[in-house]
């Protein structure tokens, strides 16, 4: 009995042993076996719509609807990179949609789960075009655009973003101690899993007189990273490349 966290996959065609890895992973035992399987966002490098006919998008989903089809849930949550995917590929590749920031009972522990990124506060110009590019508006005018016009704008994005990185202290693109504490203590719980910083770790500290728990996820972009919760264990771990 067991339930499995990963995000930060980053999925491209530039790197094709993580593909294989996720498709091993979805496929192994110990996915087949789980209670549940959740994705917290960026499973993609870029995600430019549901109705994207390359091959990586049709692969994912049938990994991912094989793993929903022998019986066990799968979850999915948007991130930075794949904000467009939708509900039509959701339902093709056998998932489940959740919002950011949804709260899931654990083996009877109430817990958080986020993709992280909403909790960066301190990176002031990523906030101000994560709002930009979650409204409705901007959204129908991308996803009207040619499929070449997207991924060229794709293209474009991804570069602009490897740029804000580079220029950006680390400290500044972590989570913010106080906005996780206020967004925890809202959610009313003690636990919070989440992705985006690429942060891999388990963090302990006092909220409101009590334990909380912060759990990072870890990316795929060298080898996989894979939480797994059971009633009485909590385990991060890294999963090599075959």
């Amino acid at each position: 009995m067991a339930t499995l966290f990963i995000a930060d996959l980053h999925l491209d065609d530039s790197r094709p042993q993580i593909t294989r890895l996720f498709e091993d992973f979805l496929a192994s035992d110990e996915a087949r076996s789980a209670d549940a399987v959740y994705i917290l966002g960026d499973l993609v490098e870029a995600w430019i719509g549901d109705d994207d006919d390359a091959e990586l998008p049709s692969r994912i989903a049938r990994a991912t609807k094989a793993l929903s089809d022998s019986g066990v849930p799968v979850y999915f949550m948007v991130g930075n990179r794949d904000f467009l995917l939708g509900q039509v590929f959701a339902e093709r590749a056998g998932m489940t949609l959740l919002e950011d920031g949804t709260v899931h009972e654990l083996y009877g522990r109430p817990t958080l789960l986020m993709h992280g990124d909403v909790l960066c506060t301190d990176d002031v110009a990523y906030q101000a075009v994560r709002k930009q590019v979650r409204t409705p508006q901007w959204q129908a005018q991308i996803l009207a655009m040619p499929l070449d016009a997207r991924r060229a704008f794709a293209a474009k994005a991804r570069a602009d973003s490897k740029a804000h990185t580079g220029a950006t202290m680390e400290t500044i693109m972590d989570v913010n101690a106080d906005a996780t504490a206020d967004t925890m203590r809202k959610a009313g719980v003690s636990r919070l899993i989440h992705g985006h910083t690429h942060r891999p770790a388990i963090h302990r500290f006092d909220l409101d007189g009590q334990t909380a728990e912060r759990i990072v996820l870890g990316d795929w972009y060298e080898h996989g990273s894979v939480l797994r919760i059971a009633p009485d264990e909590v385990e991060l771990r890294g999963l090599a490349l075959p």
